[in-house]
């Protein structure tokens, strides 16, 4: 898991050191797109993704403590907020694409469709894994913390990633 973790970050690293080249060769437009996406829409979102993040990692004391049961219902309510955040994201792309701004309408926008579709692709992957999480939990002979523990530090990561890319789309002016 630490392996797939640090290659996202490199590849994500990646994108964002690509965004902010662009952004700087074309600041004006890139500050003039940003006014157009909605910074609370953003923010309701990084509390959902982090709110999620805290139902996993108690999730994990609870495993530790071989509080199984509640384990699996922290689990259960970290992935309904990762569920949350891929619905929050999809009013707000909704909301864009019906405003007229779409991947081709300029740099800008080009950047926030890829990095915010690449980041959603990883929530829908760890919403797979906490899946396998909860059916590894079910299952007194697979109840393994190695799992369990692997599947937060993906789910966390989720979560480093989004605040990045909060602060790169919507915060950075």
């Amino acid at each position: 898991m630490w392996i797939m973790v640090l290659g996202d970050m490199v590849i994500f690293g990646a994108y964002f050191i690509i965004f902010m080249i662009h952004r700087a060769m074309n600041p004006q437009l890139f500050i003039a797109s940003q006014q157009h996406l909605n910074i609370t829409v953003g923010v309701v979102n990084t509390i959902v993704l982090l709110t999620s993040s805290w139902f996993i990692a108690r999730s994990v004391l609870a495993v530790r403590a071989g509080e199984h049961r509640r384990a699996i219902r922290l689990t259960y309510y970290g992935g309904a907020f990762g569920a949350l955040f891929i619905a929050v994201k999809a009013y707000e792309w909704a909301t864009e694409l019906m405003a007229g701004y779409t991947m081709s309408t300029n740099e800008f926008f080009t950047f926030y469709y890829m990095l915010t579709g690449v980041h959603l692709f990883h929530v829908t992957l760890g919403l797979i894994i906490l899946g396998v999480v909860v059916r590894e939990l079910r299952n007194p002979r697979k109840r393994r913390l190695s799992m369990v523990e692997s599947g937060a530090i993906y789910w966390h990561l989720i979560d480093l990633l989004w605040i990045a890319i909060f602060a790169l789309l919507y915060v950075l002016r």
